[in-house]
């Protein structure tokens, strides 16, 4: 079995750390930017070492490659030759290094869970670890010896799955001793909440899924579906688990479909319009996850393509931009909660995370968010050196960019009984702010005062400046608060960055004992020096949400 490093990530001692407290890029040498990596991996040169063979690695051979120039790496059951790329690592060689020789999922996934690592090491891969032999082949309960019963009566709920009339037999393997953490849904889903269930039925128009998450703080924003290529698939997060439904229908559907939640007994009903009023012998066949239950962090990132509507100056280096979900595709994504855009660039899959945000301050404050909203909206600051969001920018209307599940760890429950609500933001970690403003002053019935301190260098940079004041002159309970690093001599406000005197004169309780809640975004800097300064103001971490990504 491979043992997996159980130090902290990033090291204590590392670059990473030293830099700025936590996840900071170092300083790299010049020439070693992403896209000089890019070109490294479309130049042909031999980065394995292996001269282009693909071999099949056992654990005593991935252990001898633990050194800065013979450093192997295995991540999901690939190894990898990262010595290459030890320069070009935005975190430092020492990162790399905690995972050398031996298997880096879990550090990987700490902090890199989202980045594509297949597409950017993908001139790096070695070849896959070996595999062990495994558990006896193990009957799949759900499809032991079931037919597809031809049912006609929308009374009879059917079994779902498969359309085939022979035994579905499933061999569990082993990587290395371990089972893949999507074969352990059962040992998983006993340590977290019950198992969810799912069934079907049918009139001659409409197919119904239902699925039974047994839990009763379910919502629309608790599930995601999909259907493209024949292949549907619905996404269910209770508390930190995904349940997945992932099924290759056996009929065509018709691209819109509705999503309804029963709140008070957990349940979600997908109707789906057939194409054809015949009747289905059965549901379809399984597709990879399906009827799956696993803790959240350990599956990967499901991306849909969405259309570039608008974009629009908001300041002069942010731009608002106006994405449009497929037809096929029902997505809310949750308050405090981001996604990850990606886009090919020179043939490399770049990813990059985003919070969205309304149209406006004002237009969720105006009226509610419609359920069938198809629209996401960004706000994004155009770094001119850099090289996502250029290329982003040069998107003409009408292209595509993919966008993955919402992901983010802010709790609704935090908000409960909330008297007091500050607000730290500084450039476009004002973001995550957006929405929770508009909450709060909407939803929050015990809400006492809400306070917005936004950092930026000049008056250039405030986002949504003129909206944030009208919004203070309407609502008495709203105060916002501009600091500028690098004002103009006209300046009049705040000025500086983030420090004592700041927080110590904003902070100020509407009542002594009143409930409260911090939150904070914005660079890796600026969010753990505040933290630092919160924790010497005596605010606990149960009165404090970080935004990170």
């Amino acid at each position: 079995m491979l043992n997996v490093p159980s130090q902290s990530f990033p090291a204590p001692s590392s670059q990473q750390r030293v830099a700025s407290g936590g996840r900071s890029k170092v300083p790299l040498k010049q020439g070693r930017s992403l896209m000089d990596w890019i070109r490294l991996t479309k130049s042909g040169k031999d980065l394995t070492g292996l001269k282009g063979r693909l071999i099949e690695v056992t654990e005593e051979e991935l252990k001898k490659h633990n050194k800065k120039d013979d450093c192997w790496i295995c991540i999901r059951g690939f190894v990898y030759n990262v010595s290459p790329y030890m320069e070009y690592h935005p975190g430092g060689e020492d990162e790399l290094m905690r995972a050398a020789g031996s298997d880096g999922t879990d550090l990987f996934d700490q902090v890199h869970r989202w980045v594509n690592y297949e597409s950017m090491l993908k001139e790096c891969l070695v070849g896959k670890m070996a595999l062990k032999s495994s558990i006896p082949k193990v009957m799949h309960s759900h499809f032991k010896n079931k037919k597809c019963p031809y049912h006609t009566s929308v009374s009879h709920l059917l079994f779902s799955l498969p359309c085939t009339h022979e035994d579905y037999h499933e061999e569990k393997k082993v990587l290395n001793g371990m089972l893949p953490k999507n074969q352990v849904t059962d040992t998983l889903a006993k340590e977290g909440p019950i198992s969810p269930s799912y069934d079907w039925f049918q009139t001659d128009s409409l197919v119904t899924i239902v699925i039974y998450t047994k839990q009763k703080d379910i919502n629309l924003d608790s599930v995601i579906v999909d259907y493209q290529d024949d292949s549907f698939r619905a996404e269910t997060i209770i508390k930190d688990y995904s349940y997945v439904i992932h099924i290759g229908l056996s009929h065509e559907i018709q691209e819109n479909f509705s999503v309804r939640v029963v709140e008070n007994v957990g349940k979600i009903e997908i109707v789906l319009k057939k194409k054809e009023n015949t009747s289905w012998k059965c549901l379809g066949h399984p597709l990879e996850n399906h009827n799956s239950f696993i803790p959240k962090k350990d599956t990967g990132l499901y991306y849909r393509k969405c259309q570039l509507i608008s974009k629009e100056d908001v300041t002069h280096d942010t731009k608002l931009f106006c994405l449009m979900l497929p037809p096929s595709t029902h997505l809310q994504v949750p308050i405090g909660q981001h996604v990850y855009l990606k886009l090919t660039i020179t043939g490399t899959e770049i990813v990059k995370p985003y919070t969205p945000v309304s149209h406006s301050l004002f237009s969720e404050l105006k009226e509610p968010v419609l359920t069938n909203n198809k629209y996401i909206y960004f706000l994004i600051k155009i770094y001119p050196a850099g090289l996502f969001t250029p290329e982003l920018d040069h998107l003409q209307i009408g292209d595509f960019v993919s966008v993955s599940s919402p992901e983010g760890n802010f709790k609704m429950s935090q908000f409960q009984e909330l008297e007091d609500l500050f607000l730290l933001a500084a450039g476009t970690g004002f973001t995550p702010m957006v929405k929770i403003l508009n909450y709060a002053l909407t939803n929050i019935p015990s809400l006492r005062k809400v306070k917005l301190m936004f950092f930026n260098k000049t008056e250039d940079d405030i986002i949504w400046r003129s909206q944030l004041e009208n919004l203070a002159f309407k609502d008495k309970r709203y105060d916002v608060e501009f600091v500028l690093s690098a004002p103009t001599s006209e300046w009049n406000g705040k000025q500086g960055h983030i420090s004592p005197a700041l927080l110590s004169e904003f902070l100020k309780r509407s009542l002594d004992k009143s409930r409260v809640l911090i939150c904070i975004c914005g660079p890796t800097p600026f969010t753990e020096q505040g933290l630092r300064l919160l924790h010497d103001l005596n605010f606990s971490r149960d009165k404090i949400h970080s935004f990170t990504a």
